[in-house]
């Protein structure tokens, strides 16, 4: 997700704003499993709301080339082509062994949002990262030619599904972050022989759904979103946006190490975001108040599920997001400290060996069991 409240004003909507309170989740509690994690400085334990999370802190100097060994080659990272019913996807892959792994970005990001991870994951797995259809150099239909049902979590968790039936040809954890993250879950629920696991980083809450606007909100948040679609606003409110000085402010709001917010970050955001239709997708988006909500597919997902939180996100707030960790699914929430929104990219040293640890806890060898599909 990649769009932020102004400093002064609502100049911008945060992806999945305005903020709204979560209804109340279960009371209920669950017992989190004692699987061992990563070994990473400053780990500590703590019970905030009755259920132990953990909390990960470490060095956010650390940069992902540097995670490498300097000893062995760096992976190479290709980029390819795959085309899903008639439209061209872009995706990136790296490795040759181990368990399939497959990264979902977020809203307004792509599959270069994965940078620091693929080369040092692809060490010992197989790492894809996909463009999601619509955003970084997939074909961006547009939306009022495909029809208002195309840019939906179920058209993208059937992208994602359909990916891994033809172009991994395996069984795959997903890795996901923000929005990608209800793609994941979605895809799961939709074809669960497909997902091993799920890991999910600072899924969005989705505050502003039809069923978490007050009821007085609403008339005012549907004329805002036709507003933007079917006028020349949404277009004046994009191109206020998509320039390199409105990304690196919006990127500079959800990373909270703002060292991380390089020329080559936003250049990696920007450019997919100018690309022919990418307008159309933008404002679709941002008006798509339907759909499914985390607490609605975790409940429904067969597989193991680790969710990972940036405690400085200012989107996605923490003291929400913590809920989920209530989940009879989600075997851990693991807090990750003084990261924001983004934390495969802002923290990767700490990202890197959860995503290597969770799969190491959950993935069957082919010796052991079937793993095509």
């Amino acid at each position: 997700m990649l769009m932020a409240t102004g400093s002064n004003s609502l100049t911008t909507l945060p992806l999945s704003k305005l903020e709204f309170p979560l209804p109340l989740f279960s009371a209920r509690r669950t017992k989190l499993s004692a699987s061992p994690l990563p070994s990473i400085s400053n780990l500590s334990r703590f019970r905030p709301n009755g259920f132990i999370v953990y909390s990960l802190s470490g060095d956010h100097s650390t940069t992902g080339d540097q995670i490498l060994d300097k000893s062995s080659p760096k992976p190479h990272v290709q980029s390819c082509t795959w085309n899903w019913r008639g439209y061209s996807i872009r995706y990136q892959c790296s490795g040759s062994c181990g368990p399939a792994l497959v990264l979902v970005h977020g809203f307004g990001a792509n599959s270069s949002h994965w940078r620091k991870n693929i080369p040092v994951l692809a060490k010992s797995h197989r790492v894809y990262a996909i463009d999601l259809i619509g955003y970084g150099y997939s074909d961006k239909p547009n939306p009022r030619e495909v029809g208002d049902s195309f840019y939906t979590f179920e058209t993208w968790a059937s992208q994602l599904n359909d990916f891994c039936s033809n172009v991994v040809k395996d069984k795959a954890f997903f890795i996901c972050n923000s929005i990608g993250g209800l793609v994941g879950l979605q895809a799961a629920v939709t074809t669960p022989q497909i997902c091993r696991g799920i890991l999910l980083l600072n899924i969005s809450l989705r505050m502003l759904h039809i069923t978490k606007q007050p009821w007085f909100g609403r008339p005012f948040i549907t004329s805002f979103q036709s507003l933007l679609r079917n006028t020349a606003v949404g277009k004046l409110f994009f191109r206020s946006v998509a320039t390199p000085e409105s990304v690196r402010s919006i990127l500079c709001q959800c990373y909270h190490d703002t060292s991380q917010v390089t020329e080559e970050l936003v250049q990696s955001i920007l450019h997919p975001g100018l690309e022919p239709g990418a307008v159309d997708v933008f404002l679709e988006f941002i008006c798509y108040s339907g759909g499914p909500l985390p607490e609605e597919l975790l409940p429904q997902v067969k597989c193991p599920v680790l969710i990972a939180w940036g405690d400085k996100d200012p989107w996605e707030r923490i003291e929400l997001g913590s809920a989920y960790g209530n989940f009879d699914s989600v075997e851990d929430f693991i807090i990750l400290r003084d990261v924001g929104h983004c934390p495969q990219d802002e923290a990767p040293h700490l990202v890197n060996p959860l995503v290597e640890s969770f799969v190491a806890r959950h993935y069957k060898s082919p010796a052991s069991a079937s793993t095509t599909i």
